[in-house]
């Protein structure tokens, strides 16, 4: 650009609100030209088109015909975050309304623009204390808008628009709002900046305001009727007042975003926390229902693998049949004997249940008994708090022999350790109380596994049971890595000795397998009831966005106009909601601990593991983040002038 060259001109500019009929035209051809270092006052009664020229003039707004250039530049050429790059360079504004944002500080509202310059926190505050000192302000610096005058505030929005050093200063009205004394004041420091080189653009329906202007033009109707030229006298404009900042890094637009988030959430406290509620609760319902369902899932696995891990159960009748009381009768000693010599067999254990009433002196108790052999130690993986278990040379003399649980014991003797050795009557026979089993505890059906009596196999089908076959055969494995190929040799065997598969046989791993897929079904019904929850705290973090946008529909607007880029915008509300669904994790992950301690106290197993409160602590972020993303685009996509007349 020549010295001789127009900063701003403007060609044959229209702005036409609407179409056809109803169509506004609110400036019709409107050509000017502006010199740097000029003091233009641009006046006209309401309804002339003054501020719809200065938001063009301000790139605020886009004119619908003509050009406008700044600097030999067509504005039209320029996308949304370039404008927003000029605006943050060469202009600075001070509006009628002053337009300062109520929560921040006289200090933070000066630093707005600077922010999105680039310039570091320590230059910021600085620079904005400087600013502040030179209009009388310097003991201001942390008194929100609400505890300053009316001429307090504008003059912060006049430091606002110094700060970074904009050449250009457009004054929309600036003295409406205030007394006479005021309104000097701040012709005065408009005098006095247009005497340092600065261009001011002055936009007034006051005739005696627009006389302290070098130059003044008058709008009707959207066109110009009068103007009173260029002064000879302009002052070329110092060249320390072209700024060159290409805006914030990512991290100072994180950083700033995130102060932003946190003071606009204490602003509405009670709101924060209806909002973070529902993020809270689901939190918590992620991290306590997936302990609670591994728990569970730890315990049954726990009690069905203290069974063995190692074994294979043989029943009797064909596949898809079950059996009912004595109809059906396939599996016999013999069977047990031939299963007992297979390779990689530790022991075939056999079992004859029923229950009977166990008498000692005048105490009587029913109870399960089960006849079996000398082996069941082994293949239950249990030993005995007292006394011996039964022999083999017991299994082939039929002794009377009894081993007993300590819950049929304590029934029966007042001291257990006692009971060895003493008699019990048994289907009418005395038995001798060969020993105690040590506790074991409920099974995971709820079964009392210490009440139970154990006779030998041979001695119950003579006195006990009166039938020769058995309930079932457990077969206790070596190795367990060819686990599957015992099972395959097992039931060659029964399938030889048999002649038809009139047995069912398994093994522990495959109950394992069904166990834990039916656990595992439980914790995702369990952790999808959770995500429900997380999902309505996300809905409302979105309601909770969108009206935060909706009330700070101006604060976007002088965000906008002092430079903001869409993506400054869009990282801010994005950040915003983020800060809500974090918070929000956190507080969830400690509550849902918290829970999950007191269920543990109470007796529930509870699994409490990392990876759950992790997952459910990044569901809240993300949550944040995708229900924050809708309004964060509605804010950054806001029209600047809509934005700044919104009430």
């Amino acid at each position: 650009m020549t010295p001789s060259s127009p900063l701003l001109k403007l060609e044959q500019v229209q702005r036409i609100y609407g179409s056809g009929e109803t169509a506004v035209h609110a400036l019709d051809g409107v050509s000017i030209e502006v010199h740097a270092g000029e003091f233009v006052a641009i006046v006209g009664q309401s309804g002339s088109g003054k501020s719809t020229l200065m938001n063009i003039l301000g790139c605020l707004d886009r004119p619908t015909g003509g050009s406008y250039e700044v600097r030999g530049q067509d504005v039209s050429a320029l996308d949304a975050d370039e404008l927003a790059a000029l605006r943050r360079q060469t202009f600075g504004f001070i509006f009628q309304r002053y337009n300062l944002l109520a929560s921040l500080s006289a200090s933070e509202n000066v630093e707005i623009p600077a922010v999105y310059a680039g310039l570091n926190l320590e230059e910021r505050r600085e620079k904005s204390a400087e600013l502040l000192g030179r209009l009388g302000l310097g003991e201001r610096l942390g008194h929100t808008p609400g505890q300053l005058s009316g001429g307090q505030q504008q003059r912060v929005a006049v430091a606002r628009a110094l700060v970074n050093d904009a050449e250009v200063i457009l004054a929309d009205e600036p003295t409406g709002a205030l007394d006479s004394g005021s309104s000097a004041e701040l012709l005065n420091l408009l005098e006095d900046l247009h005497a340092s080189g600065r261009t001011i653009i002055l936009i007034t329906h006051d005739a005696k305001v627009a006389e302290r202007a070098d130059r003044m033009i008058e709008l009707r109707d959207g066109r110009v009727v009068s103007d009173s030229g260029r002064a000879s006298a302009a002052k070329a404009p110092d060249e320390a007042y072209r700024y060159s900042r290409k805006g914030p890094s990512p991290i100072v637009q994180v950083l700033e975003s995130v102060k932003m988030a946190f003071r606009s959430l204490r602003a509405n406290l009670f709101r924060t926390a209806l909002t973070l509620l529902g993020v809270i609760i689901g939190v918590a319902a992620v991290v306590a229902m997936l302990a609670i369902g591994q728990g569970s899932q730890q315990e049954v696995m726990a009690r069905f693998e203290s069974m063995g891990a190692n074994l294979l159960f043989v029943r009797p009748g064909a596949p898809g049949t079950r059996m009912r009381g004595d109809a059906i009768a396939t599996l016999t000693l013999q069977d047990v004997e031939a299963l007992g010599e297979l390779d990689n067999v530790l022991a075939a254990v056999p079992s004859r249940s029923s229950s009977a009433t166990l008498r000692v002196g005048s105490n009587d108790y029913r109870s399960s008994v089960e006849g079996t052999s000398q082996d069941w130690p082994i293949a239950q993986k249990r030993g005995l708090k007292y006394g011996t278990f039964f022999t083999a040379d017991d299994m082939d003399r039929r002794v009377g022999a009894v081993v007993l649980g300590t819950t049929t014991a304590g029934n029966l003797f007042d001291d257990i350790e006692s009971a060895v050795g003493q008699y019990v009557f048994l289907g009418g026979a005395p038995f001798e109380v060969a020993g105690i089993l040590e506790e074991r505890g409920a099974s995971s059906w709820g079964q009392d596994q210490d009440d139970v009596a154990l006779v030998p196999i041979t001695t119950g089908m003579m006195r006990l049971f009166g039938q020769n076959y058995l309930s079932s055969i457990t077969i206790a494995v070596d190795d367990t890595d060819i686990v599957d190929e015992t099972q395959a040799e097992a039931t060659s065997l029964l399938l030889a000795r048999h002649g038809t598969e009139d047995f069912q046989l398994r093994n522990t791993a495959t109950i394992l397998e069904s166990v834990q897929e039916t656990q595992n079904s439980f914790s995702i019904l369990l952790g999808s009831v959770a995500s429900i929850s997380l999902l309505v705290g996300g809905i409302g973090v979105m309601n909770i966005m969108l009206v935060s946008v909706s009330e700070r529909t101006r604060e976007i607007g002088v965000r906008m106009a002092t430079g903001a880029r869409r993506s400054d915008i869009l990282i801010q509300f994005v950040v915003e909601a983020l800060v809500v669904g974090g918070l929000g994790g956190v507080a969830g992950v400690l509550i849902g601990f918290a829970v999950c301690f007191i269920l543990a106290q109470s007796g529930m197993t509870i699994a409490v593991t990392t990876l759950p409160a992790v997952l459910a602590f990044t569901s809240a972020l993300v949550t944040g983040l995708v229900f924050g993303l809708l309004p964060a685009r509605k804010a950054s996509r806001l029209d600047p002038v809509a934005a700044l007349s919104s009430e």
